[in-house]
């Protein structure tokens, strides 16, 4: 059997490898959190003492994580969590599955407008406005996820967890690795 550990975009946290995929979407939650909170402090130093090589550098940052880790996170839920809890005949989780869905729709729309804002910061040398219009975009995603993380950790991810035996589970960890090698 290939390993499946190792360093992966997005994924270096120590103790955690695809062999435990569902650690591996938690750890991906706090790099979540992590990249969010690094935005709102890159958004504050650019309010509150300009345009520099660290407000540049916060901006990379941000743009690496949600460029790459994020859309492949969604793509492991999309592709191994979602079906498996929508064949059950549970109303109430196929309609948490209908939101968690209709999230990353939310969230891939608002990255692609707040991408572009990122990657002026991150590529000009003069001190960027935040707008009204940029804080809301801003606040709109970090809103999404804020809810959107609590039900997938307390109600999604519980229930899809009863659905794997081990067999699947390391069928889901080497297609999690193997979407990452590729990319």
């Amino acid at each position: 059997m290939p390993a499946t550990t190792g360093v992966v975009p997005g994924f270096n946290a120590p103790g955690v490898d695809f062999d435990q995929p569902f650690e591996m979407l938690e750890a991906c939650h706090e790099r979540v959190q992590r990249s969010l909170g690094l935005l709102g402090r890159l958004v504050e130093h650019v309010k509150t003492s300009g345009h520099d090589a660290s407000s540049r550098s916060a901006a990379a940052d941000v743009l690496r994580y949600f460029d790459i880790a994020a859309p492949l996170h969604h793509e492991d839920e999309e592709q191994h969590l979602f079906p498996a809890l929508s064949e059950n005949n549970d109303a109430d989780m196929r309609d948490i599955v209908a939101r968690l869905r209709a999230d990353h729709v939310r969230l891939s729309a608002l990255w692609a407008r707040l991408r572009m804002i990122l990657l002026t910061w991150r590529d000009s040398e003069s001190a960027p406005v935040v707008s009204g219009a940029d804080q809301a975009l801003i606040d709109e995603f970090t809103q999404i996820y804020a809810s959107h993380i609590p039900l997938e950790e307390s109600l999604a991810y519980p229930r899809a967890r009863s659905l794997f035996n081990e067999d699947r589970l390391a069928e889901i960890g080497r297609e999690m690795a193997f979407r990452r090698r590729g990319r």
